[in-house]
């Protein structure tokens, strides 16, 4: 596919993904194998993954609004091990001909790349399990806050929106949300937060770091687990249950918003679709789009991300508040959430996850 003017412009809007690269190892199997039990499974695929590439292919494939043009830049700061054919012959096409810059990419001497192996259940409707080696996500770079914020501030036009998730260490993603939430940097400094908390640390986020992060973006249990955090308790102890566990998304929604200053909080709800709620008072359910037959849910969760990104990031380049998206928020939901839907119904991750012109 040919592909142009892919670069950023002073006037195109610019999303960097700060995360995880993976390849991913997909066994498609109609059952798990119970303790001591061998299965004769469907398939075995090795493609390439990890939340933040699939949500950099998710923001890449958002902007095209035709197979040769890009509106949004995009570009991908994570780490791969050196010389590794995968990141050569999967990761690195896979991204840059959905339109991402790998140029600030490490190719680390330190780890390996990381790597994923998912089992996906085909009698019950795509459901995944997911075994993740963090590898060369954990090293490096990515295990250095200043040197991750200089390759934001070196690239040749500064990102108004930053995305990050939770598969690189705590550390890192909770100086990095202190750094770019705080008060503390210049106005040229600033970039907008869209923080997917995919998995939930099992230490937690800090409130300290969540406060005026700008979009947080998390599925039900996540909500829970976060909500647990910022009010200082055990994130996944089941046996310390609280009323916190029994909350529906539009409670949960009012504490990040009163806690945390958080704008926008969406939460994912599957296949009802997804709450969505703003600081200033805009809330409400996008509805699930109905699906012939759910195939692998691996990167639905992704493919939202990205796309209600990629909306934001649009919205955000016309120097308009963030508080004027309330107008706008609905309609991103909406077509983030019809993405993801058209995502479950092919197989893999990077390669799920559709281009904007395809979605007419």
């Amino acid at each position: 596919m040919g592909i142009k003017d892919t670069s950023a412009t002073t006037s195109q809007p610019h999303i960097c993904i700060i995360g995880s690269l993976n390849i991913d190892f997909v066994t498609s199997t109609p059952r798990c194998p119970g303790p001591g039990e061998t299965l004769t499974a469907t398939s075995l695929s090795v493609t390439a993954g990890g939340k933040g590439g699939n949500q950099a292919t998710a923001c890449g494939r958002a902007s095209f609004t035709s197979k040769t043009s890009q509106d949004v830049a995009v570009s991908m700061i994570g780490a791969v091990g050196a010389d590794d054919v995968y990141y050569s012959t999967l990761l690195k096409p896979g991204l840059e001909q959905s339109g991402v810059t790998t140029a600030t990419i490490e190719e680390s001497t330190e780890a390996q790349t990381g790597s994923a192996s998912i089992i996906v259940e085909e009698d019950i409707g795509g459901e995944n399990r997911i075994l993740v080696v963090p590898g060369a996500n954990h090293a490096g770079m990515m295990s250095d806050v200043a040197q991750i914020i200089t390759a934001v501030k070196e690239q040749s036009v500064r990102p108004g929106l930053i995305v990050l998730q939770g598969e690189i260490p705590r550390k890192t993603t909770l100086g990095l949300l202190e750094y770019f939430n705080g008060g503390d940097v210049s106005t040229t400094d600033r970039s907008h937060i869209v923080f997917n908390p995919a998995p939930v640390f099992p230490e937690g986020i800090s409130l300290a770091a969540l406060k005026h992060t700008s979009v947080l973006i998390m599925n039900e249990t996540e909500a829970v687990q976060m909500s647990r955090s910022i009010a200082g308790l055990p994130v996944s102890d089941l046996t310390q249950p609280t009323e916190l566990d029994c909350l529906q998304p539009e409670e949960l929604a009012p504490r990040f918003h009163e806690l945390a200053h958080v704008p926008i909080v969406l939460i994912t709800l599957g296949a009802k679709g997804v709450y969505f709620s703003t600081r200033t008072g805009r809330r409400g359910v996008v509805r699930g789009v109905k699906v012939v037959k759910v195939v692998d849910t691996t990167a639905a969760g992704d493919t939202f991300v990205g796309y209600f990104s990629t909306a934001l990031a649009r919205f955000l380049a016309q120097n308009t508040s963030l508080v004027a998206f309330d107008d706008e928020i609905e309609a991103a939901v909406s077509k983030a959430n019809a993405a993801a839907a058209k995502c479950v119904q092919r197989r893999g991750a990077m390669q799920s996850i559709p281009f904007a012109y395809d979605m007419e």
